[in-house]
């Protein structure tokens, strides 16, 4: 290394702590972000499931501390350490047991300090400050301005932020094409099997808007159903007309245990290892394929339907559902199972019964519009060619992911030079 870093404390690099107010306000239906722990993911604010406050609790719990673009967030309980950066653009209240970092900008260039604070150097000194709990593990106001780090000449750390940053900003762009390719697929779903959107246009003599071989598919009428208006020679029906229940259990081997969550996806269970699956028949998990959906029936985790999209056969606790779609109506299923309206279902149908749970039975006759094969299928062409696109920059994403993330501990310490990278770097992410 040609030039040692220079370690100094935070406090010494400019860095200001500003903690949050000790109080928590009411929610709103409607208003400002109040980001707790839980929102902090993977150095990012993920304002998923976020409580919302109205302006007035905003305006109260930012007086004492307002974010503001590149603070970093930063957990002292719970997930002590972690760190989550400020976007220039993001309004929020900071919940309790959380607090800002902030760089005036002398030592510290602010947009370096998110790669500062997620360094090996870094959780190195939340080791030596660490605060072991009986329940939680915890770091002290007081201590987090003690923490010593290696702090690169201003130059350096303005071109190692772009590095890191313009990596980081490609993750974010695919992940936003991911999201913005989703919600057309949606939209789509919505406007053929909902909405109802081509048959209401050729009804009224207007061009659909689709190529000829798919405008084809849909009349060009209404009849009426106990569901309501529905696409004439379409079928009222529920999901029992194209689904079965799947009863196998799997017999004494191995089998990689799999669980439903929000997202609508059966994956790996949280321990994250194969299970020896024993003979006697209380213990033995059900069997999953790939494209299987399966569920708790508990009132606990009505609502997490998920699919198991990969080829590997896994299993699941036989207090499961498992359900297996007709091919054709395939993602149709994985559609309406997501729409706010099924959900609905589900809660009555639960709510409904003495242990309110939701039994296979309950799950085959939510109702629903059943369109032709032919449309079915259409909609699985579609959503096959969007769903390779999004997989296509997930992989990416990835590798982007973990480049950047080999780079930042080297870059950082000064063991691989600034001018090493800029050309590799710029050429990975063109």
């Amino acid at each position: 290394m040609e030039v040692e870093w220079q370690k100094l404390t935070l406090r010494e690099a400019g860095v200001t702590l500003i903690d949050c107010d000790h109080r928590t306000p009411p929610p709103a239906a409607n208003g400002y972000p109040y980001v707790a722990i839980p929102q902090l993911r993977g150095g990012r604010i993920d304002l998923s499931g976020v409580r919302r406050i109205t302006q007035e609790h905003f305006i109260e719990w930012t007086r004492k501390a307002r974010p503001q673009g590149n603070d970093v967030v930063l957990s002292r309980r719970c997930n002590p350490g972690e760190t989550a950066f400020v976007p220039q653009d993001l309004e929020f209240a900071l919940g309790q047991n959380l607090v800002l970092l902030r760089a005036d900008g002398k030592r510290v260039f602010p947009p370096f300090l998110r790669w500062l604070t997620c360094s090996p150097d870094w959780w190195s000194q939340i080791g030596k400050f660490l605060n072991v709990g009986a329940v939680f593990d915890s770091l002290r106001c007081a201590d987090v301005p003690n923490f010593e780090l290696p702090i690169p000449p201003v130059r350096d750390q303005r071109a190692i932020a772009h590095i890191l940053g313009t990596l980081d900003d490609k993750i974010k762009l695919n992940r936003r094409m991911s999201e913005t390719l989703e919600a057309i697929a949606r939209a789509i779903f919505k406007s053929w099997f909902v909405d109802f959107d081509p048959v209401r246009a050729k009804s009224e003599g207007r061009d659909p808007g689709l190529p000829k071989n798919i405008a084809d598919l849909f009349p060009d009428s209404f009849e009426d159903s106990e569901l309501g208006e529905i696409p004439r020679g379409w079928d009222e029906g529920s999901y029992g007309d194209f689904i079965s229940q799947r009863t196998e259990r799997v017999g004494s081997r191995e089998v990689v245990v799999l669980s439903a969550v929000a997202s609508g996806k059966l994956v790996r269970s949280d321990d994250h290892f194969t299970k020896r699956v024993y003979s006697k028949e209380t213990n033995k998990y059900l069997v999953v394929e790939q494209w299987d959906f399966g569920y708790n029936p508990s009132r606990i985790n009505i609502g997490s339907i998920g699919m198991l999209e990969e080829p590997n056969l896994g299993g699941v606790s036989p207090v499961y559902v498992v359900a297996r779609p007709t091919p054709a109506y395939r993602w149709f299923l994985e559609f309406s199972v997501r729409r706010p309206q099924t959900k609905t279902w589900i809660n009555t149908l639960a709510s409904g019964s003495v242990r309110q749970s939701l039994s296979y039975a309950d799950f085959a006759s939510i109702p629903c519009v059943v369109p032709p094969q032919a449309v079915a299928q259409e909609f699985n062409r579609i959503w096959s060619t969007v769903r390779d696109a999004i997989r296509a920059g997930e992989a990416g994403s990835r590798t982007l992911a973990a480049l950047r993330d080999m780079l930042l501990p080297k870059l950082i310490s000064g063991e691989l030079r600034v001018e090493d990278t800029e050309q590799f770097s710029r050429r990975i992410t063109s």
